[in-house]
């Protein structure tokens, strides 16, 4: 049995991350370790930090904004891309469920924003601290846009549920949820194979079929290409129109979202 996420709500932090961080480190200097699946979620964040060192827009007390610590149980630090696609996973099914077929479709964005259609209503940045050839702890930073309805940063395309819905959702119990599936993610990665996840996340791929514009981030060249798989380790394989088969590691390509800049 899977025990429940311990929820720790304080009203202010510059970033759960960094709260966390802080958190885990004085707990283990007093010999009384966090446990696996606790939480810290705040009403508001003054830093919240995205991919690629972009800031996390988020009105306080409209959204979900919250890091959670995962102690995978014996995953090589090798295979820290099994734990992402787990976290994302969970989210976006749960995602899945909130937000009706008609309303958009939920994928993940390579590789792990949560995207519907082409907009953005998550962000996920995870970070791995390391025991020898093992993940000792890692720490799950999340930000979902809930019920924010207006976005006044520059962030191109952002969303949320409410905007998708036009419904209000109650934090609390949303964020339990949330938090619950990513801990029967994380806690299944050692029954499941990395091919079996690997499975479940490409069918959740965003723009998974048919070609699209992307950026070589080396060269700022822009081709079209489809995706063909990722691996195991996050490597992204595409395919160009040339037929050329183009691998990228994170950072190294990005997905352009108008396709007239072509």
């Amino acid at each position: 049995m899977i025990a429940p996420p311990l929820i720790l709500s304080i009203p202010s932090c510059t970033s759960t991350s960094s709260c966390l961080r802080l958190a885990i480190r004085d707990a283990e200097q007093a010999g009384e370790p966090l446990p696996h699946g606790t939480v810290f979620s705040a009403w508001a964040q003054t830093a919240g930090r995205g991919q690629r060192g972009n800031s996390w827009e988020s009105a306080p007390g409209a959204n979900l904004t919250f890091s959670m610590l995962l102690r995978p149980r014996s995953l090589h630090a090798r295979e820290q891309f099994r734990l992402s696609m787990a976290v994302s996973v969970a989210i976006a099914h749960r995602l899945r469920d909130l937000i009706p077929s008609d309303a958009g479709t939920v994928a993940i964005k390579w590789p792990n924003d949560i995207y519907v259609d082409d907009r953005k209503i998550c962000g996920i940045l995870i970070e791995n601290s390391l025991s020898g050839p093992f993940i000792s702890w890692s720490i799950a930073g999340i930000g979902i846009n809930v019920n924010q309805a207006r976005f006044i940063s520059d962030a191109p395309n952002p969303v949320s549920l409410s905007l998708l819905t036009a419904t209000d959702y109650p934090l609390p119990p949303l964020l339990n949820r949330f938090a619950s599936d990513i801990l029967r993610e994380v806690d299944a990665l050692s029954d499941e194979s990395a091919e079996a996840l690997s499975a479940r996340y490409a069918r959740l791929l965003w723009r998974g079929e048919g070609f699209h514009p992307y950026l070589d981030v080396a060269t700022s060249s822009r081709f079209m290409a489809r995706i063909l798989s990722v691996d195991t380790d996050g490597i992204l394989n595409l395919i160009d129109t040339d037929g050329c088969h183009r691998r990228y590691a994170f950072k190294e390509v990005s997905s352009i979202l108008t396709p007239d800049v072509l």
